[in-house]
């Protein structure tokens, strides 16, 4: 009895050892790409809670939705990493996946910065405007008073 606990507690060891070794090893070849996706969620939520305090207060629920997003990434990360080492011909999917998000927080953290004061706001839509030439530059939306007319 007592060698059939040794014999499952070393498989289980060895087992769990062979898994964290695994992730260990991938997460240490991309690091780059779980420190820009972790820095880039960071800025953001970091730009946006200084403008949420701005705007409403402070909120524990915003604030922990920054981690949540983190740790969701990250583990989206670690799955499509463990796709492209098992699969060859799959090294572009965590590029495909990942560049859009990463694109769009860029961005948010723009308007972030911005609302919470960091950029003005001329400025932001310079940095807007290089993504999509095509569209012409934005014109500032004045309003005209109405015209009113007396019966």
């Amino acid at each position: 009895m007592k060698t059939l606990t040794v014999t499952l507690t070393v498989t289980v060891t060895s087992m769990i050892t062979f898994i964290c070794t695994y992730f260990y090893n991938m997460t240490l070849s991309h690091y780059e790409q779980y420190l820009a996706l972790v820095s880039v969620i960071f800025v953001d939520g970091f730009f946006g809670c200084i403008a949420g305090v701005k705007r409403e207060g402070f909120q524990t629920f915003k604030a922990l939705k920054v981690l949540q997003t983190t740790v969701v990434w990250v583990i989206l990360l670690t799955m499509l990493l463990s796709v492209e080492h098992a699969f060859k011909g799959m090294g572009w999917l965590s590029e495909t996946i990942l560049i859009p998000f990463l694109v769009f927080q860029i961005m948010s953290a723009l308007k972030n910065a911005s609302m919470a004061g960091f950029i003005k706001a001329q400025f932001l839509n310079y940095i807007l405007d290089q993504f999509d030439q095509h569209k012409g530059l934005r014109q500032i939306a004045t309003k005209k008073p109405r015209k009113t007319t007396k019966s």
